[in-house]
């Protein structure tokens, strides 16, 4: 089988890792990947989707995996549908429910999921009479549109929301993707991640993972794209499984059939757990990023197969690993910032039970260096979330390179 696998960062490192070790698969290509997928694959320079497209049928593509959530929502699937080729991820009606919180708030209204109170709006009166009647202080003020992670802002009072709010609506937080603005209620509880491969009807559950948002230990410091991951979570039992699939993911999965654009890909949902009641936070349709790197090596059976059914509308079961994988993010001097000054990265050795999954390093001279924010991911797996932990913080020993930072206390949760 050949694949093509669009991105440039770990989650498309760790997809094609997973891949190159199945016998089926006979060669992996890249739009653009990195300074390390070489090592898997084929880099490829083609951006024009339609382009990339006729290159699969010229080149006998079998299926197309799509990493990144701005693609989808640009439309890449149904550019890719009208050759005919297998492509895993929804097309661009479907990933409105990441492109547009709006629209993800208001489906999940309409087909009566569990979500924070929220009011949806451009105008500032609106929103600003909605702050005043929120019980709490802490509120959450979110821009409609895509903003690479970053569009999220817990705000410690009325005053601090009106004012971001203002920011978002002015277009000079995000530009045009804050010129609708979302608000809602704080909730305090637990964040989980709940990833389900779908095939437009049927769907198969991921573990539950856990990220690490805060770039410093103990959850301190600025919101990033992601330090690290752990799965499964130990925080959910299947009780909560089972009330996620058939409280969340069975009606959307119907209602965005009823709305005439089945879902098809990876429905990635953040939650929050308030007095083990799951409320929705956000709906993303791709798998996270460093999630996605330590769901990978608990997949037990041929990714290749798995997603090629379900781009083709019968999906099968999936068999897990009982096994649990931490991963932690490796980050440049200045992250999250600003840019940081090249560095070659050297690597003394890789223990046991471990591995890495690249993300922004370019190569130069046949030397990979960091060159963008979140550098690697060291992934561990072990019997036991602690197995697991040492074998990832082994793997971040052996790891340098000039500025170099990274969190000491990934999957500290589940270990309480």
């Amino acid at each position: 089988m050949k694949i093509l696998i669009i991105g440039s960062g770990g989650r498309e490192y760790a997809i094609a890792a997973k891949l190159s070790s199945e016998k089926s698969v006979e060669k992996i290509y890249f739009a653009p990947g990195n300074g390390a997928t070489d090592q898997l694959g084929e880099n490829l320079a083609i951006k024009d989707y339609d382009e990339l497209a006729k290159f699969c049928v010229e080149n006998g593509v079998n299926l197309t995996i799509v990493g990144p959530e701005e693609p989808l929502t640009l439309g890449i699937v149904d550019t890719f549908k009208k050759y005919d080729l297998n492509i895993f991820g929804p097309t661009a009606a479907a990933a409105r429910l990441e492109g547009s919180k709006a629209f993800m708030k208001d489906f999940l209204a309409k087909y009566k999921i569990k979500t924070a109170k929220y009011i949806n709006s451009d105008k500032f009166e609106e929103i600003s009479s909605f702050i005043d009647e929120m019980p709490g202080e802490k509120i959450v003020v979110k821009a409609d549109g895509l903003c690479a992670g970053k569009g999220v802002i817990i705000a410690n009072s009325k005053a601090e929301a009106k004012e971001e709010a203002k920011k978002m609506l002015s277009g000079e937080s995000f530009g045009n993707a804050g010129k609708r603005v979302i608000v809602e209620e704080f909730l305090d509880g637990f964040e989980l991640s709940f990833f389900a491969i779908c095939d437009g009807e049927n769907f198969v559950s991921l573990p539950f993972a856990q990220d690490h948002k805060k770039l410093k230990d103990h959850d301190e410091g600025p919101n990033t794209g992601g330090m690290g991951a752990y799965a499964p979570s130990p925080l959910a039992d299947e009780a909560l499984l089972r009330r996620v699939e058939n409280e969340v993911i069975k009606p959307t999965l119907a209602g965005m059939k009823a709305e005439n654009a089945p879902f098809c890909g990876v429905l990635f949902v953040g939650l929050m757990i308030v007095k083990n009641e799951p409320y929705v936070l956000e709906f993303n349709v791709r798998f996270g990023d460093p999630e996605c790197e330590v769901l990978m090596p608990l997949i037990d059976g041929n990714l290749s197969e798995i997603l090629l059914d379900a781009s083709q509308g019968k999906l099968k079961q999936i068999a897990l690993k009982s096994e649990f994988a931490v991963g932690v993010v490796i980050a440049s001097e200045n992250y999250p910032y600003k840019s940081s000054p090249k560095a070659e990265i050297f690597v003394e050795k890789i223990p046991a039970n471990s591995h890495i999954c690249y993300a922004g390093v370019s190569k130069i001279d046949g030397k990979i260096y960091a060159s963008g924010g979140r550098v690697l991911v060291c992934v561990g797996t072990g019997k036991s979330v602690k197995e697991a932990q040492i074998s990832a913080y082994n793997l971040c020993k052996n790891v340098k390179f000039d500025g170099m930072q990274y969190r000491n206390d990934i999957a500290y949760q589940a270990l309480k």
